[in-house]
């Protein structure tokens, strides 16, 4: 078993030591700028540390790693163009650096480089990892696609919310793992408990991350802060305030998010203060809590040793914890 610091060490080193360069240079170099800018490289720690819970082989989990990671920042790269995100980890985004064609062009591209990767892998497995893979791909495009249908919706219910931040975020999570522990020859009992752990630490990831752009700075965070105010998004703490909130603040918040125009500051200004008046920080937190719970319930269900399990009981806990 290997220490979490030293697969996420490889999981960095894997993705930044490919060359993802080539002509023609204005297809190319945008994907090089897009996968260079950094991160934490979550998903693919995520495929290192399945194949290591499993004793598998780190170097055969490696192509999966990089499909997982080339296929989020994919992702990213249209997210951005969608929600029209000018900063992403702290560097400005590709449609703002080059141009929305570009973004476009290269992040398709991106998503057939996935595959191309992917295929590198244990002939004998490419089946389920190819249909692991495409099944994420769909699955986070269908999120995607509800996160934009609510923008425009006044009656979203805040179990379709989790719904879709379990598309969006919670299944590229649950993938990566599945890609991991595939590569190791898990067994497919341990594998749906892995997946499941997955989801429920990518729903508490996502509680989290809404309350980081509530509540955190463009220093810390990578990203500008307050789009989701701005942008109408009907997160948790959008959705629970209504539900909690009296006559006149439910009033002042239908009338902010049922309007595109608006006084930026003086809406996010007035929207937290509704939010810190009903406490939605603490009652977010505590739902990323019950979701946590349940990954480690999932967890502790998977046949291995429990000192294996030491590395993904760490790491939901920094998710649980972080601040950017």
């Amino acid at each position: 078993m290997q220490a979490i610091e030293k697969l996420q060490e490889i999981a960095i080193e894997t993705i930044e030591n490919q060359n993802y360069l080539s002509e023609p240079k204005s297809l190319y170099e945008p994907i090089g700028y897009a996968m260079s800018q950094g991160g934490k490289r979550i998903r693919p720690l995520l495929t290192l540390m399945a194949a290591d819970l499993f004793s598998g082989d780190i170097e055969k989990a490696k192509p999966s790693a990089i499909a997982i990671e080339i296929l989020h920042n994919f992702t990213l790269l249209h997210d951005d163009i969608m929600d029209k995100s000018p900063i992403r980890r702290g560097m400005p985004t590709v449609y703002k650096k080059y141009d929305e064609n570009t973004a476009i062009l290269s992040g398709d591209t991106m998503f057939a480089q996935a595959f191309l990767f992917l295929v590198k892998s244990d002939k004998n497995q490419i089946p389920a990892l190819v249909q692991t893979l495409t099944k994420a791909s769909i699955e986070v495009c269908e999120g995607q696609a509800y996160d934009m249908d609510f923008e425009t919706r006044n009656d979203v219910k805040i179990e379709e919310y989790i719904k879709m931040i379990t598309l969006k975020t919670g299944v590229l999570l649950a993938s990566a793992l599945k890609l991991g522990a595939i590569t190791a020859n898990a067994s497919q009992k341990d594998i749906d408990y892995l997946y499941d752990f997955g989801i429920n630490i990518g729903i508490a990831f996502q509680l989290q991350d809404d309350i980081l752009d509530c509540w955190s700075n463009l220093e810390d965070f990578g990203k500008v802060t307050g789009t989701d105010i701005a942008d109408n998004k009907k997160t948790f703490l959008y959705l629970k305030s209504l539900e909690l909130a009296n006559k006149e603040q439910k009033e002042v918040l239908l009338n902010y998010f049922c309007s595109t125009i608006f006084d930026k500051d003086g809406k996010e200004k007035a929207v937290k203060e509704i939010y810190e008046e009903l406490n939605l920080k603490a009652i977010a937190k505590k739902l990323m809590e019950q979701y946590n719970d349940k990954a480690m319930d999932s967890l502790e269900k998977i046949g291995v040793d429990n000192l294996r399990k030491t590395n993904l009981i760490n790491f939901a806990n920094i998710l649980m914890h972080r601040n950017k």
